[in-house]
């Protein structure tokens, strides 16, 4: 199957960088997935998750504050001002990405309805973390 180069860029250096499947990420005009031999693209990115599933099958979100995604060929880009991965080899290394990525988006969100509707995303991907760790 067809991947993309997937790199994820803060101002302190890379949180993300390799092959996926697909990423979706969360827009501007609202959430959009990209897939291999996506149309070129640069757009403004807001307070979300974006999702990644990896070339092995494997789901992993980051938490991002705001920034921009451009897509060129099979190569995304993704530029943010602030990101928290949701990952980790024991429960309690997730939790403080939890707790992470909650301070970062509070820290940016205008809204209590953007704070709800991404922290239960970031519950969810917890969840599925803590999942994958059990198997």
């Amino acid at each position: 199957m067809p991947t993309l180069e997937l790199e994820v860029l803060t101002p302190s250096g890379s949180i993300f960088h390799g092959s996926v499947k697909s990423v979706t990420v969360p827009g501007e005009e609202g959430e959009f997935g990209v897939l291999p031999e996506h149309v070129g693209l640069t757009t403004l990115l807001q307070a979300g998750v974006i999702d990644i599933i990896k070339d092995n099958g494997k789901k992993e979100s980051i938490v991002v504050n705001w920034g921009v995604v451009q897509i060129a060929s099979n190569l995304v880009t993704v530029l943010v001002d602030g990101a928290v991965a949701i990952r980790g080899d024991s429960e309690s290394e997730v939790a403080k990405a939890l707790d992470e990525a909650k301070e970062l988006i509070s820290s940016v969100a205008d809204s209590h309805s953007m704070i709800a509707s991404v922290s239960a995303r970031i519950e969810s991907a917890a969840h599925h973390q803590n999942h994958t760790h059990m198997i």
